[in-house]
């Protein structure tokens, strides 16, 4: 793997205006982490990587690489562009096993984490390094949110995380509290009362959004969100139905067929997949089959009922009449996206939320009760990692300004 991330590397132009530094979300500098390894300082390049990055080795794996960095690349306007993912990957992951260092001098002052998932993992890892004392509540038995629930093995190794949790984690003295949901026996308050100064709120969104249409609550029918929570736990049968058509969608399926399902037929209702084309190209190749301008109708107990749907001159979907048909299928799973459950909304006086259900915060993070910040998919809706870890950057930053009685650097202030 080492001469072929070399001879990637060796193809890079050294741009001096890096498009490819531009496409990438959150910034990552591409040429002179590239620069730095090609010179011998591989230790270097891994430390800046993590330094901007704290999941520097997640995004290396799971990033829209087609359409960000690599997608930006000048090499690929005629040809293939320099693979950076490739690169990234070898670099963050040699260089995170060398990552000793323990925690900073602590400034005394609390923070708690709700929720460990990119966006949690992300302020964690920072405040941590400004010597805040950070303690992470989370939901589930292990740290990661989404990166470890709804993202497949294959995609995403559990050990990255589980390496995460040591390095990032353990050695910066940061405190986990597993199975432990706020809202419930511990609220918000009683994080306030116990001396947190700052509370951050990261709790995804695990709600499965529904179609609404009879057959729903049938017993061969579940939701794309909870199936990768825990695949192993359902018996989906020889074949199965997947509506949507999303990147969720086709980890789904992608999954289902590891797990022994023999046929896989995916509908969207329009007439292209909202999926990469990364993740569609080899959704493709393991087999799954893809149905166009579909809409469900119905679910019964032996597939789901659906019409044809076509786009008129207004750019909207009407269904054609007398094409309703069955697709037999043994399950079907609805991969339609999620929402947010409101648990800390309903037990937390101030904090409001949008008609979605997701939290009110403005760019900083900052919620409308004060001390309160959040970001990630529980404010902007299911979004990518890289994302979450860009937008956390700027609330932790903020929630350092909040916790140390000063104004965010660049934010305008009130004329007096």
């Amino acid at each position: 793997m080492a001469i072929h991330v070399l001879d990637e590397a060796q193809r890079c132009l050294n741009c001096k205006v890096p498009q490819c530094q531009k496409g990438c979300p959150i910034h990552t500098p591409i040429p002179k982490v590239i620069r730095m390894m090609l010179d011998g300082n591989l230790d270097e390049a891994g430390w800046t990587l993590f330094e901007n990055n704290p999941l520097t080795t997640v995004c290396s794996l799971v990033c829209n690489h087609e359409n960000q960095c690599e997608g930006h690349c000048v090499l690929g306007r005629k040809g293939a562009p320099v693979h950076f993912s490739t690169i990234e990957n070898y670099i963050s992951t040699t260089y995170s096993t060398k990552m000793v260092k323990g925690p900073a001098p602590s400034n005394g002052i609390r923070v708690a984490i709700i929720g460990s998932g990119p966006a949690g993992l992300t302020i964690a890892v920072i405040l941590a390094r400004k010597g805040y004392q950070v303690t992470i509540f989370e939901g589930k038995d292990k740290i990661g949110g989404v990166l470890r629930y709804g993202i497949p093995d294959f995609r995403l190794p559990k050990s990255v995380l589980d390496d995460f949790e040591y390095r990032h984690l353990q050695l910066k003295g940061i405190k986990v509290r597993p199975n432990t949901s706020i809202g419930g026996a511990i609220g918000i308050e009683d994080l306030f009362r116990d001396g947190y100064k700052a509370i951050f709120v990261g709790t995804g969104v695990w709600q499965p959004n529904t179609l609404h249409i009879k057959g729903e609550t049938l017993g061969n029918v579940h939701f794309g969100i909870n199936y990768l929570n825990n695949p192993d736990s359902y018996h989906l049968g020889d074949t199965l139905i997947v509506i949507g058509a999303g990147n969720a969608a086709m980890d789904v399926a992608r999954t289902a067929i590891r797990k022994g399902v023999r046929k896989v037929l995916c509908f969207s209702r329009t007439q292209k997949v909202a999926a990469s084309k990364h993740e569609f190209d080899y959704a493709v190749l393991e087999g799954v089959e893809f149905l166009y301008n579909k809409q469900p109708v119905e679910i019964v107990d032996e597939g789901v009922i659906f019409e044809d749907i076509v786009e008129d001159e207004d750019g909207a979907l009407k269904p054609v009449p007398d094409s309703r048909r069955l697709y037999a299928a043994d399950s079907t799973i609805i991969s339609i996206s999620q929402g947010p459950k409101n648990r800390i909304v309903a037990t937390t006086d101030g904090l409001k939320a949008n008609q979605r259900g997701l939290l009110v915060a403005d760019e900083y993070g900052r919620t409308t009760r004060p001390g309160i910040f959040a970001s990630g998919d529980v404010v902007n809706g299911a979004r990518t990692v890289v994302e979450a870890v860009e937008h956390s950057k700027k609330v932790a930053e903020a929630m350092d300004a909040y916790m140390q009685g000063r104004g965010i650097e660049g934010e305008e202030q009130p004329q007096a």
